[in-house]
This record gives C-alpha cells, sequence and structure tokens, in this order.
C-alpha cells in the first residue's frame, strides 16, 4: 500500500470550482481497482486549503491513476485554480495492514 497525501491551495475565489472539479475526480478514482481509498478533506480554518488522500494497492496504481480521463480532466480544470504549486508527501501504510483496507473498520 501506498498513501500519498496531496496538499492544495486554492485561489479565494475558485474555492466552489476547485471543488466540483475535485468531486468528480474523487468519485471517479474510488471506482479504479488500484484504489483503496481516495478522500478529499477542506481544511476547517482555512477554506482554501484541501488534502486529497489517496490510498494506492500498489506503487503502480499510481502510474495507472495519472493514465486515466477524470485524473486530465481535473488537472486541466483546476491548474489555474491554485494559489501556489500542489505540494504531495508518500507514507507508507502501519495500521492498517494492507487486507485491512479491504474492510470498513480495518483489521
Amino acid at each position: 500500500m501506498l498513501i500519498v497525501h496531496v496538499f492544495v491551495h486554492v485561489k479565494p475565489e475558485c474555492v466552489e470550482a476547485f471543488k466540483a472539479a475535485s468531486l468528480d475526480n474523487a468519485r471517479h478514482s474510488v471506482r479504479e481497482a488500484g484504489i483503496a481509498r481516495f478522500d478529499l478533506i477542506q481544511q476547517a480554518d482555512d477554506p482554501t486549503r484541501f488534502v486529497l488522500v489517496e490510498v494506492y494497492r500498489t506503487v503502480e496504481a499510481t502510474a495507472q491513476h495519472k493514465e486515466t480521463a477524470h485524473y486530465a480532466r481535473w488537472r486541466d480544470a483546476v491548474a489555474e485554480l491554485m494559489a501556489e504549486p500542489r505540494s504531495s508527501v508518500k507514507y507508507a501504510t502501519l495500521f492498517p495492514t494492507d487486507p485491512g483496507w479491504d474492510y470498513p473498520h480495518g483489521v
């Protein structure tokens, strides 16, 4: 499993457009076989900041995700909405164990 947190800072006037594009991307992403979770969260005290929490079953699934039409649509739609370039950090899972991502409450 590979977990990626993508940090996004959006221009204040672009928050709603970013949310719409990102929700579309997330709804399609969770249907990919290589993705265990794909969460879109918005910072409570600064609505211009978001985190995409992406949980991939394999490292290869990250590359496959970037080849999808919905990712390309999202990438192009949000490019001009960001206040600064997005950044990401990759993590390895400790808990739940890899099979635990298939269950609602982990193992």
